[in-house]
């Protein structure tokens, strides 16, 4: 099993918010974004991101403003309840991969410093 998933439903339930969702507020916290550009990041048609940005504008996690320079645009931000919840849930699951390491030995650990070094490495290949 993919270790975000595990993170995500190996909390006891504790999450606060759906999976796509919670990867949308991620994404704001870098700054504001249009939904199209949301949409690119997350590899999800334009509706589908509509249906999430209106679910999280009604859950008060996001807001819209118009562009500064292009008042036709639509910018999306994080609100403060969205940042927090941000916050919260990163915290949440930080603890929750902590109390799983805790229980590995010194060598253990060094190895997975190592693996994830080599990880990021292919990753930006």
């Amino acid at each position: 099993m993919r270790v975000a998933r595990r993170v995500r439903f190996d909390t006891d339930g504790e999450a606060l918010l759906a999976p796509h969702l919670f990867s949308v507020l991620a994404r704001l916290t870098t700054g504001p974004h249009t939904s199209g550009e949301l949409a690119t990041i997350e590899q999800v048609s334009a509706p589908t991101m509509s249906r999430a940005v209106g679910q999280l504008v009604d859950l008060g996690l996001i807001e819209r403003s118009a562009d500064e320079h292009d008042g036709r645009l639509v910018r999306l931000s994080l609100t403060p309840q969205g940042s927090d919840l941000v916050t919260s849930e990163r915290a949440r699951r930080d603890a929750w991969m902590t109390e799983r390491l805790e229980g590995l030995s010194a060598e253990e650990r060094d190895l997975l410093a190592r693996a994830t070094t080599l990880l990021e490495q292919v990753v930006c290949r």
